[in-house]
């Protein structure tokens, strides 16, 4: 196992105006830091190129679908009756919910139907194997246990000239446990489904692997904040290292090492200041008491390629588009823009109607264009 050097940290940066020191947070713990539970192999210490051009050091790690010991779900309520997991509703009464007969009742009264009126039975489909047939379907993918997840993190984060607003599905991290974390997960307002998390915030792409929309070990912050009934599995600490955010920086809990909240963050959500691991202060990012509770943008310069899968779809596969999220092809992105509709629900559109296997009519229709004009911005027809 190679290290880094720790004369490599004593790194400045120029940030905001002023001279930083840069966190020396992976560099100083090792790369030994995530768990071995969700490890494929032991991690590496390889060269690699920041987006900003710059060639430096990253860790790399290849993880599983999800790690040995972590218990998930549940996420779609089976029936009306039931409580499954927790979705954040941007629409009218917008805020944090249970998914439960009384959250699953307004949203009917809304206009978004999530289960049989007659036998109160959930509308959910397996969106790795099958593509909604309801107009409204809650979404809760099987996993597959052979995809192997790839992570390249910088072991010496440098602060970039602009920060990188983090939207929906972007990449936000690599948490401890090994479990990739991602920013908002698509809105109910664009696609109609709900791709539902269960309590502790997370849930399973299209790709069969799990993953985290939120800062998982300290979300109960965010449930006493919000008078959330629901209880995560995992152990709760405010003020602990929750992960390593993509551009090196680490993510803590809600609160600093001496249990206050902080005052000083920035946009993104990070200042320096001590923390068990830099005593003497270095920048980190900090969960918030609202949900989502993960950083909005980040404030360092990621590594090209960092994300990639062996899933036959969903964010980071062969086929999925720039930036790592789910699409039909690497030009998706560009697709989107000439169809005049949101990347977001170009994806979906994509997606719940065969990703690979694509039926083009039907996804036509749910982007409101003809099957002509699809098919001219598709670089080649799905599965090839």
């Amino acid at each position: 196992m190679k290290f880094i050097n720790r004369k490599t940290c004593s790194l400045f940066a120029g940030f905001m105006g002023m001279a930083i020191p840069l966190s020396s947070a992976l560099a100083d713990v090792n790369i030994q830091r995530i768990s071995k539970n969700a490890l494929i192999k032991a991690p590496e210490t390889v060269e690699c190129t920041l987006e900003n051009g710059t060639t430096t050091m990253c860790g790399k790690f290849v993880v599983k679908y999800q790690p040995d010991n972590l218990e998930t779900g549940p996420f779609c309520a089976t029936t009306v009756k039931d409580e499954g997991g927790i979705w954040n509703w941007d629409g009218e009464m917008a805020g944090l919910y249970r998914i439960n007969e009384k959250f699953l009742t307004m949203l009917s009264e809304l206009g978004y139907q999530f289960y049989d009126k007659e036998s109160g039975k959930g509308h959910i489909t397996d969106i790795r194997t099958t593509r909604p047939i309801d107009k409204n379907a809650c979404l809760e993918a099987s996993v597959d246990k052979t995809v192997e997840i790839t992570v390249l993190l910088p072991l010496t984060p440098v602060k970039a000239e602009q920060k990188t607003d983090l939207g929906t599905v972007a990449k936000v991290g690599l948490a401890l446990d090994g479990v990739p974390i991602f920013a908002d997960a698509p809105s109910v307002l664009e696609t109609g489904h709900m791709p539902a998390l269960d309590t502790c915030g997370g849930h399973v792409d299209p790709g069969g692997w799990y993953h985290w929309h939120a800062t998982a070990t300290d979300i109960k912050t965010v449930y006493d904040h919000e008078h959330i009934q629901a209880d995560c599995g995992l152990e709760q600490k405010a003020s602990a290292m929750f992960a390593y955010a993509f551009d090196g920086f680490p993510i803590y809990g809600s609160v600093d090492q001496n249990g206050v909240l902080p005052t000083d963050l920035d946009s993104c959500n990070g200042h320096i200041s001590a923390t068990i691991d830099n005593p003497e202060g270095a920048y980190h990012y900090h969960a918030s008491t609202t949900f989502p509770n993960l950083p909005s943008c980040l404030s360092g310069v990621v590594a090209k390629n960092n994300f990639s899968t062996t899933a036959a779809q969903g964010i980071g596969a062969e086929n999925s588009g720039k930036g790592g999220n789910s699409g039909p092809g690497p030009d998706f992105t560009k697709a989107a823009e000439t169809l005049g509709v949101s990347l977001h629900k170009f994806q979906h559109a994509i997606m719940d109607n065969g990703g690979r296997d694509l039926d083009i009519s039907a996804a036509a229709k749910d982007l409101d264009v003809t099957e002509t004009e699809l098919k001219a911005v598709l670089p080649s027809p799905p599965g090839q």
